[in-house]
């Protein structure tokens, strides 16, 4: 199993990065999905999950209304659109697959596959 992050990069405030997770190796569709990040020095967080169990997605209150997850099972990928970006949002940004996944996003130990991360750089 694979997951290949993609999207991202150095932007200024206020811009707009689309991140992208191509899995191989599984059925994304049978999988939940989510995006986490690690700012240096930090631990790793969940900034957004959704459920194919029950359709929920879940956003970290620091990226609600800015973030958006989905995916396209046809092409197997997930992606993080991200608008008006801001310098906090600086990390290396790692896609996740947890089979079952409900009520937010997994604990670290908790998920299936890990991408090995895309970093996103915001400078104000």
């Amino acid at each position: 199993v694979q997951l290949q992050a993609s999207g991202g990069g150095l932007v200024q405030a206020g811009e707009t990065l689309r991140l992208s997770c191509v899995v191989s190796g599984v059925t994304l569709d049978y999988y939940g999905i989510g995006w986490f990040r690690q700012a240096p020095g930090k631990e790793r967080e969940g900034v957004s999950c959704y459920s194919r169990t029950d359709g929920g997605s879940y956003y970290a209150e620091s990226v609600k209304g800015r973030f958006t997850i989905s995916k396209d099972n046809f092409k197997n990928t997930m992606y993080l659109e991200m608008k008006n970006l801001a310098p906090e949002d600086t990390a290396v940004y790692y896609c996740a697959l947890k089979y079952g996944l409900v009520g937010g996003c997994p604990r670290y130990q908790d998920v299936d596959y890990w991408g090995k991360g895309t970093l996103v750089t915001v400078s104000s």
